[in-house]
């Protein structure tokens, strides 16, 4: 299987950074839709070898969840050239999984683009 990594404090940021395409699962040990998502998200994984894929325990890092205001779980979050393009909330299951995938994959990064650089040259100041 392709490996899914174990996203901490310590690997998150260089995991955005370094990666044009990372799908985030947000879970926690306790927590059953989370655990029955666990062997989806892992057999999308292998299936999309070109994406990273990262699990964050929000229990063992409560400080990247609350960064992102995770306040349900499961909760995925989509991130393409280091911006958050999806989140997703509740259980699903592969097919909807796949699709969110695909809609990934095919979304016009050009307006993210855009307003990143509109940003970074402080045009909305």
């Amino acid at each position: 299987m392709a490996k899914v990594l174990e996203l901490t404090t310590k690997n998150f940021k260089d995991t955005i950074e370094k990666n044009d395409f990372v799908i985030i699962d947000f879970w926690a040990p306790w927590c059953e839709p989370c655990k029955n998502f666990t062997p989806i998200f892992e057999k999308a994984a292998e299936a999309n070898k070109d994406i990273v894929f990262g699990m964050v325990d929000v229990e063992q890092h409560p400080e990247i969840g609350e960064y992102f205001e995770v306040e349900k779980i499961p909760g995925l979050l989509v991130v393409r050239e280091k911006a958050g393009i999806h989140a997703q909330v509740g259980e699903i299951g592969a097919p909807a999984f796949d699709e969110i995938i695909k809609w990934a994959r095919e979304y016009d990064m050009t307006a993210v683009r855009d307003y990143i650089g509109k940003q970074e040259r402080g045009e909305f100041n």
